[in-house]
């Protein structure tokens, strides 16, 4: 029998599935990468227990994500996060409905420490799987804490470190590819810049992550405008991304100031702040116009992709953690008269909780029938898309813009 909503709203909504009516629990595994998230929400979309071991300090070491390494600190780590997650819940294993796990994409070697633990835990406490596409669960986070706010369809930009996409966005399940990256994804590309220009050198960024530290240190500009960055992909009327242009300028930008300043090889650039703010606005600038066409496109009059919802978008992924690109991006949208969104920033980068409220989301869509028992024949997949794909489409419309500025 399908979800159906008790009140108005998801976040007063139970569900009915096979004739039972109650408030259920799902537990959510999430080891896509080098995070190991165990969470418990239940169908209210009440975070009834969240745990995260985060393996950032380690890789920060080696300056990238060692997957051997990633895959055993993931299992060292799983069983004792399972076991917190269960006290902090107040719950006891038999009181969930359904375990949701994370079994594409990701790293291979990390999905399968997650899967595999899913299996052992749905076989011994007879419970079923709900299978959670990763990039499906950042894009459904924002319904889980906005409710009455975020009906489908919306629009959402997926930015993180592995991936950067636009989808319209129809429920779990029902996901339409718009755009995406042709090479690098921004936070890969924050990474890889942020190390070239040696910001973990610095006490203060010694343990962040290249997003943050170059969010941080471009605060500190004295002239924000001092670096000027091509805009890529400027003659592709589409929404793809490219990010591989901005990070080879950026690396010889450092280099040529590095020559002047004589600065050395355990040095970092005077201005890096400059150079940070600069960077920072050129990424945002690329995101809001790829994201204006995507914009653009779905309020078409022959097209009408958000139907009869009020236009909305989603920012969620890592890099949705970026205030001034948040900033952009939701400048950008009111300027259609769009709202935005993004989940809380517990909740934008990796973690168990939205892998458990796209288990919810399933219920609410499909009730039982999302239900898998046939444990082996679930498995991972290192890359995977969306249920549909428009992006032909968006090139074949052809859309000119009239580019919205930055903020200041």
């Amino acid at each position: 029998m399908h979800a159906i909503r008790l009140r108005s709203g998801i976040g007063n909504a139970t569900w009915i599935g096979q004739g039972c009516r109650r408030l259920s629990y799902v537990l959510g595994i999430e080891t896509s990468c080098d995070d190991t998230g165990i969470a418990i929400v239940d169908t209210a979309g009440r975070v009834r227990a969240n745990v995260l071991e985060s393996q950032q300090e380690f890789h920060t070491r080696y300056g990238g994500i060692i997957p051997p390494r990633a895959q055993d600190l993931h299992r060292d780590r799983i069983m004792s996060a399972y076991e917190r997650c269960l006290e902090q819940a107040q719950l006891q294993p038999e009181q969930l409905k359904a375990i949701a796990v994370t079994t594409r994409p990701g790293l291979p070697l990390s999905l399968l420490v997650g899967l595999r633990f899913a299996r052992h835990l749905a076989r011994r406490l007879q419970k079923p799987l709900l299978p959670v596409h990763h990039m499906e669960a950042h894009a459904l986070q924002a319904r889980m804490e906005h409710p009455e706010a975020i009906g489908f369809p919306f629009l959402c930009l997926l930015v993180s470190g592995g991936h950067c996409q636009l989808a319209l966005v129809r429920g779990p399940g029902r996901l339409t590819l718009l755009g995406q990256t042709l090479d690098d994804a921004p936070g890969e590309a924050f990474d890889k810049i942020a190390r070239r220009l040696r910001l973990h050198l610095l006490p203060e960024y010694r343990l962040w992550n290249g997003g943050r530290a170059i969010e941080h240190a471009a605060q500190l500009a004295s002239d924000p405008l001092a670096y000027e960055f091509p805009l890529p992909l400027a003659q592709q009327r589409n929404c793809n991304f490219s990010f591989a242009g901005i990070k080879n300028n950026s690396v010889r930008a450092i280099r040529k100031r590095e020559r002047e300043e004589r600065t050395p090889p355990d040095g970092v650039i005077s201005n890096y702040g400059d150079f940070c703010a600069g960077l920072l606005r050129a990424v945002s600038r690329h995101l809001m116009h790829r994201t204006q066409r995507a914009l653009e496109y779905c309020l078409r009059p022959e097209v009408r992709l958000f139907g009869a919802q009020p236009p909305t978008l989603v920012v969620s992924g890592g890099v949705a953690n970026n205030d001034a690109i948040y900033a952009n991006i939701a400048h950008l949208a009111e300027q259609y008269g769009c709202r935005s969104f993004r989940p809380d920033k517990r909740y934008c980068s990796d973690n168990g909780v939205m892998i458990a409220w796209h288990g919810v989301e399933q219920l609410l869509q499909n009730g039982g029938d999302s239900l898998r028992f046939d444990y082996d024949s679930i498995d991972i997949q290192g890359s995977a898309g969306f249920d549909e794909c428009q992006m032909e489409e968006v090139a074949a419309a052809s859309i000119k813009c009239k580019w919205i500025k930055p903020l200041d």
